[in-house]
């Protein structure tokens, strides 16, 4: 689930609609970060064993391991491997998700099991899956075309879309220093977009309509879960909407991509390595999740947007080593240009916040 190549700021017990920040497909909404003497002190934490500092440097670094490695992972396995099946990819996700959580939240015990407790609250857990789907479907697809600097740099638009669905759909409105702040966000991915070497139309319409579906999700999020009755935590909501996802991408992945499935298990007599690279891909895909909630739980979500900030950097860089793609001047000016003004989307919302309390 993969929303791949995208990182959000977390907004699952925050009915306000916290912005998102940038970028990875497939992550879902973490809730407040508890107390610190709760974390401290919470059972499964590893700073039982290590100390405080330690637990939090290596959660952070399996945090950065995981959503880099499942972008490096998706662009190997489309692009390069040459197993161009993105709506089956992100239905193995799904499944992926949906069997660790179960193992996570009823063996492991990270958090209390959550009921759904009526078939309104269903409803809106389908409706938010299937947005999630076209999220990360779509992500997953651009993967195919465009390279993964050039998708985290659009991916960093997030809170450009965020604004607009939150003011179509909630009428809420922003201050002139935050719209002003959005500016310098759509106007370093038109410089990218114009520099690119490897520009793709269909892989860049299909990147925005990612971003904006992650957006989007963000946003109907905050308007059908904001009751205490209905409110489920990051891990359960993703424990319903894996399946519900896997389900809904089934008849596209049979309809669009074919008899896949057989497809994939004849290349796996031929090439066994297809087997680990999906089985690694598709548990990458949930250690995203798990990391994501682990480094809130661990620090907080202001800490997490700076953090989603530096990894959208740190994605592209890496991947330029990686898989070679050229780059020029004006692109990793353009990528510059959007980061800093989502930094600086992210201060004039604190600011605003601020002043409104």
């Amino acid at each position: 689930m993969v929303e791949a190549q995208t990182w959000t700021t977390r907004r699952m017990s925050n009915p306000r609609l916290l912005d998102t920040a940038a970028a990875t497909d497939q992550l879902l909404d973490i809730p407040a970060t508890p107390p610190g003497d709760v974390r401290n002190n919470n059972a499964y934490s590893f700073g039982s064993r290590l100390s405080p500092n330690l637990c939090t440097a290596l959660i952070i670094a399996s945090w950065y391991f995981s959503n880099i490695g499942v972008l490096l992972l998706n662009k190997y396995l489309l692009s390069f491997y040459g197993y161009r099946y993105p709506i089956f990819l992100t239905m193995l996700h799904m499944l992926s998700c949906a069997a660790y959580s179960y193992l996570a939240i009823n063996f492991l015990e990270l958090v209390p099991l959550q009921q759904i407790h009526s078939r309104r609250q269903f409803l809106k857990i389908f409706a938010l899956s299937a947005i999630f789907c076209f999220s990360v479907v779509c992500g997953n697809t651009s993967l195919r075309y465009l390279p993964v600097s050039f998708n985290q740099a659009i991916g960093a638009t997030t809170p450009f879309f965020t604004a607009i669905f939150a003011f179509l759909i909630t009428c809420k409105k922003e201050t002139g220093g935050v719209y002003l702040a959005l500016l310098p966000v759509v106007f370093g991915i038109v410089l990218a977009s114009n520099s690119e070497p490897l520009f793709h139309l269909f892989g860049f319409l299909v990147c925005i309509g990612s971003t904006a579906g992650r957006a989007l999700k963000s946003v109907v999020q905050g308007i059908l879960l904001t009751s205490e009755a209905e409110k489920l935590h990051s891990m359960n909501l993703l424990l319903y909407m894996a399946p519900l996802a896997a389900l809904i991408l089934l008849p596209f992945t049979l309809y669009i991509e074919g008899n896949v499935a057989s497809i994939t298990l004849e290349k796996a007599r031929t090439d066994p390595f297809i087997v680990f690279l999906l089985i690694g891909n598709a548990t990458v895909a949930y250690l995203v999740n798990l990391t994501n909630f682990l480094v809130t739980k661990h620090t907080s979500a202001l800490t997490l947007q700076v953090l989603g900030n530096a990894k959208a950097a740190v994605a592209a860089v890496v991947s330029v080593l990686i898989f070679r793609n050229p780059v020029t001047v004006m692109g990793m000016a353009g990528f510059g240009i959007t980061i800093m003004g989502v930094v600086l989307y992210s201060e004039a919302k604190k600011r605003s916040k601020a002043i409104a309390h």
